[in-house]
């Protein structure tokens, strides 16, 4: 199976740090490239992990605060310096609309390409891109300004068909299509050889959650249910719980229960505050709950 890989860019917060950047992710699916965010440093770091910028097709950003989207300017016009002639697609609520516009004006005037905005109603929970092997989906986040998060899933693929089978009954190259998509297979003596007998399913189909920044929000948990790796914030850890209903913002714990509660495989834990000098702690409270928990690192590569 092909691996799906999320790459950290940065898990840091609103207020810069020495040891860590602002939110950006690269989710690495079905050969495409997906960044999620794009906080300042996304140039450099996609740089020294080897990832390729030219090979982004779509940014999906999740709100107007200036941690998850100062290093659009600088992305969009490197990549003009650097050649690129394909669309550039970004999902962004429609406050992002007059950002990108004043970017492009500004910096980026004689591009050879064009940059796309898709605004993204940040109350519904519904697919706002598809192709055919992937679906993403909204989802209504709770913060201080309209705010998604994003919801990737890869499309079930058909099931394989049983190399033996092909052989024992001459089944024609012609006919594999059609009996992978569910038909069945009538030899020419009118034994009758069912789909189910003829094939075997395929790996299920996997998906990823971004949830950043919201508060915790309990009926989120329905949206995503059965999630392979779930990233939710966890800007503070329990004991500042009061700080976090009070910025809109959740804590380990939350992000933990938020995890119970959908039902994840793994959960990713980032977006941490300035006053935070040891994340271990916020690790230890989301295991508490929680135990497959993992902290976000800057430079670290996941295999979904």
């Amino acid at each position: 199976m092909e691996p799906i890989l999320l790459h950290i860019l940065g898990c840091g917060s609103a207020k810069p740090t020495t040891h860590h950047l602002p939110s950006a992710q690269i989710l690495e699916m079905r050969g495409k490239y997906f960044m999620i965010d794009c906080g300042e440093g996304v140039q450099t770091t996609m740089q020294k992990m080897g990832l390729r910028m030219l090979k982004i097709g779509h940014i999906f950003i999740t709100h107007m605060h200036g941690d998850h989207v100062f290093g659009l300017p600088g992305l969009i016009s490197t990549m003009g310096l650097l050649g690129r002639t394909a669309q550039l697609h970004i999902h962004a609520p429609q406050e992002m609309e007059d950002f990108l516009n004043c970017i492009l004006k500004m910096f980026c005037e004689g591009m050879e390409y064009e940059v796309l905005f898709h605004a993204i109603d940040t109350k519904q929970h519904c697919i706002i891109y598809e192709d055919r092997s992937v679906e993403v989906w909204s989802l209504p986040l709770h913060h201080r300004v309209p705010c998604a998060g994003f919801l990737f899933k890869e499309k079930q693929a058909l099931p394989h068909i049983r190399r033996e089978m092909i052989d024992a009954f001459n089944i024609p190259i012609s006919q594999i299509n059609n009996i992978k998509a569910g038909a069945s297979w009538t030899t020419e003596d009118g034994t009758f050889i069912p789909h189910e007998r003829l094939t075997f399913p395929a790996e299920p189909a996997r998906s990823y959650a971004y949830c950043s920044d919201t508060r915790y929000t309990p009926r989120l948990a329905e949206m995503i249910q059965g999630v392979d790796l779930l990233y939710h914030e966890a800007t503070f850890p329990h004991e500042m719980l009061t700080q976090a209903q009070k910025t809109m913002h959740s804590t380990s714990i939350e992000a933990a229960m938020m995890a119970k509660s959908a039902g994840a495989a793994k959960l990713l834990i980032g977006h941490y505050s300035a006053r935070i000098k040891n994340e271990s702690s916020l690790l230890e409270g989301a295991k508490s709950v929680f135990p497959n928990t993992i902290l976000a690192q800057e430079g670290v590569k996941i295999r979904i």
